[in-house]
């Protein structure tokens, strides 16, 4: 639980006690705590770090720069980071002026403003792409993890067509606590990566390739039906998804020696 909602639920436990609130009152003031609506289109879940680990984050695909924008000030005005997805070039050139002291990325399509509170990063992430064309979609996996508060190292273009480049890094990558491979084409590489290292796998399989491809399908199946154990798959060129399930297992294992 954050230090501003404990504070607050303190007070109001207080406030109950010397019944300055009633039963009802105390009620609807937690509700109030729980969602924060903003308007008629969006309910924020402003808690969900606590209850998961993950905040509340923007997918901006589909909605109109206005709404994104609004929510992203309602999110930042906590003292934590806030991260938008899906962030087309055309939306940030009419949202930049709506919102202040933030990073935007044209390649990975983010909008970010980092955490002000973050002084401590755990290591253990690794993302790891086939080839430079799929570095967009493994970014967007690595700003994920580091806005949840992990150290990513990157290691990049070290496919199969040329897979001595992987072996090169093998000894970084046998430090990872977990790794995210990402690769389109046929999508080989997270299976090769699997079959090195302990660490567990997420793979990432991305739209790139030629016209087999099927846009990111063929890349999707080849790792659904990996024959190396312990690999993961999440959707076609979702980098936050795997970004957010490599924070996950990463702050586990820190939490377990802690």
């Amino acid at each position: 639980m954050d230090q501003k909602l404990s504070s607050r639920l303190t007070q109001l436990l207080n406030e109950y006690k010397t019944g300055k609130v009633n039963f009802s009152e105390a009620q609807e003031i937690i509700a109030s705590l729980i969602d924060d609506e903003v308007n008629e289109y969006s309910n924020l879940d402003i808690h969900r770090r606590e209850r998961t680990g993950i905040p509340e984050v923007i997918f901006a695909d589909g909605k109109t720069p206005s709404q994104v924008a609004e929510i992203f000030k309602r999110l930042a005005s906590d003292e934590f980071g806030v991260l938008a997805t899906r962030v087309s070039p055309a939306m940030y050139l009419e949202i930049k002026d709506m919102v202040t002291d933030v990073d935007y990325s044209p390649e990975t399509r983010l909008l970010i403003r980092r955490p002000r509170n973050l002084v401590d990063k755990y290591p253990g992430i690794t993302v790891v792409t086939a080839g430079t064309s799929d570095i967009p979609v493994a970014e967007e996996a690595a700003v994920t993890a580091e806005m949840m508060g992990h150290e990513v190292q990157r290691i990049f273009d070290v496919g199969v067509a040329g897979v001595h480049r992987l072996f090169n890094r093998l000894e970084d990558l046998r430090k990872a606590n977990v790794v995210i491979v990402a690769a389109g084409m046929e999508g080989a590489l997270p299976s090769v990566v699997g079959g090195l290292i302990t660490a567990p796998i997420i793979a990432l399989p991305t739209s790139i390739g030629y016209g087999a491809s099927f846009g990111g399908l063929a890349a999707l199946l080849g790792m659904l039906n990996s024959c190396s154990p312990g690999l993961a798959v999440v959707n076609i060129d979702n980098g936050f998804g795997a970004g957010c399930m490599a924070a996950k297992i990463n702050a586990k294992i820190w939490h377990e020696h802690e």
